[in-house]
């Protein structure tokens, strides 16, 4: 579904990303762990087209996004990537159900059909009775999943999260990360997730150990529970 083919990426003197080789299965779930400083946070950007490799190539469901324009990338990360940020970034005088359906105006959706399945997906969350609750009357646990809402009300093929559970206490973080799974579950949703959380890397899928810039394991989380279990 996705494939990164020798992506790097310098900062003036400084390479960050030294030849990124990865191909992503669609609803796979897949974290990517590594020091500060290895290149995640970069490479997940370079994968949601908010930044661009210096070399290299990135094909997101057979299609070639390093070549497009501005504008043409700008419409493909809308319509087809969703996006989860340690803290939700909740546009603060929007209720909720105005904060998810936000992506949907800007695909140019109308009004009936964002509202349609903002309200969907709030009753997903399980959180119907704060539709019209602004982000400042809604706990920490309740932004992130409002968040998750809007990255997933495009129905995008891919979900790319930063440390999405960074700043939740420990019973709303479990939430958030069986939530990934639910997801996925339902709506065969592809995620991507940025993390220091050694608890949410164990449940994944995949996980991509990055250290200066360059993959050094890929673990198949699923296939060695399998073998563990043998």
């Amino acid at each position: 579904m996705i494939d990164i083919k020798d992506i790097t990426k310098s900062f003036g003197a400084l390479q960050v990303l030294k030849g990124i080789n990865l191909h992503i299965n669609k609803g796979e779930i897949l974290s990517i762990v590594g020091p500060s400083g290895a290149g995640k946070t970069t490479l997940l950007q370079i994968i949601g087209t908010l930044d661009t490799p210096d070399n290299g190539s990135i094909i997101i469901d057979g299609i070639d996004v390093k070549g497009m324009s501005a504008d043409k990338l700008a419409e493909f990360r809308n319509k087809h990537i969703g996006f989860v940020f340690q803290f939700h970034q909740l546009l603060p005088e929007f209720t909720a159900i105005e904060n998810i359906m936000i992506p949907a105006y800007i695909a140019g959706k109308s009004t009936s059909e964002a509202q349609k399945k903002a309200v969907e997906l709030l009753e997903f969350m399980g959180l119907t009775d704060r539709a019209h609750h602004k982000p400042n009357q809604l706990s920490g646990g309740e932004k992130q999943r409002v968040a998750v809402a809007r990255a997933l009300v495009n129905e995008p093929l891919v979900i790319l999260a930063d440390e999405p559970s960074g700043s939740l206490d420990t019973k709303n973080k479990a939430e958030l990360h069986q939530l990934f799974f639910d997801l996925r579950d339902r709506y065969g949703m592809t995620f991507v997730i940025v993390t220091h959380d050694e608890g949410l890397a164990q449940l994944t899928d995949r996980t991509i150990h990055l250290k200066d810039g360059l993959i050094v394991d890929d673990t198949d989380t699923t296939t060695k529970t399998e073998e563990e279990t043998l």
